[in-house]
């Protein structure tokens, strides 16, 4: 290992132009993986929804995306951002059009936006279907084939969804959340083999439960007697996973999902 790749300074992705999806807060995954990916030297456009942050435990961080944007143009990188309500049909072709227009063409995409809500059997609704079947579902199709398809093609492009274990074990009250969760992964498999003759590689990441800010002290109790190494993953875990399936070393990985939880352990008492 050569010293620049010791301290982490190894620029494997300088003159990539990669998406990030969902990085509303600064202590979320969206966040750290923008983060880790403009260690390696890509330039970075995020979107962001505040809107949504508001209705959920974690909560809207104002200053986050203003924050962040700062965050990474100090890290000597080509930076941009847009505020991106994935539950219409058009914003996935706008995303690529201002992406385009601002840094370049993309050759990352990592689907980090979701749509959340509790819900059950008692409560499930159309609504609460739609709701999560615009974002997760449909906004990360349609924005994974656009891209695929305005890719010019070669070596290197890569499209990264994140999904939540939803095959590992019970999610009881997020029956909407698991089974779109669950059409990712369907749609990152069959797309791997649809795109690979352009180059792309199509994975999806699981991170396991990761403290973002949405936890109560409960939760986290419960989670950490379930945790191998005593403690719950972090925004950084993921990213280091994301950031190295989007290098050169990732060029060999397609149509996987890979759980990357620190052993943790479903159902322990």
């Amino acid at each position: 290992m050569s010293q620049a790749q010791a301290n982490g300074a190894v620029k494997d992705l300088a003159g990539a132009v990669a998406i990030v999806t969902g990085a509303s807060r600064r202590i979320g995954i969206g966040a750290a993986v923008c983060r880790t990916l403009a260690a390696r030297g890509a330039a970075i456009f995020f979107t962001h929804w505040g809107a949504y942050d508001t209705l959920v435990l974690s909560g809207r961080d104002e200053a986050g995306p203003a924050d962040l944007l700062r965050e990474l143009t100090a890290m000597g990188v080509r930076a941009a951002e847009m505020e991106a309500d994935l539950s219409h049909p058009d914003v996935p072709a706008e995303i690529l059009k201002v992406v385009t227009e601002r840094l370049g063409s993309p050759r990352i995409l990592i689907n980090n936006a979701t749509h959340s809500t509790r819900d059950g059997y008692e409560v499930l609704d159309a609504a609460t279907i739609d709701a999560h079947c615009a974002v997760n579902l449909r906004g990360t199709m349609l924005l994974s084939v656009l891209f695929a398809r305005a890719y010019k093609g070669g070596d290197g492009g890569r499209i990264i969804c994140l999904t939540s274990g939803q095959d590992l074990g019970p999610m009881p009250g997020e029956l909407a959340y698991a089974a779109t969760k669950a059409g990712i992964v369907a749609f990152a498999r069959s797309l791997s083999a649809d795109v690979s003759a352009k180059g792309i590689t199509v994975n999806a990441v699981n991170p396991g439960p990761t403290d973002t800010g949405w936890m109560d002290d409960d939760l986290k109790d419960k989670i950490l007697n379930e945790a191998p190494f005593g403690r719950i993953g972090m925004p950084e875990d993921a990213a280091r996973l994301i950031a190295w399936l989007a290098s050169p070393d990732g060029a060999w990985i397609t149509g996987q999902v890979i759980n990357s939880e620190g052993g943790f352990a479903r159902g322990c008492p």
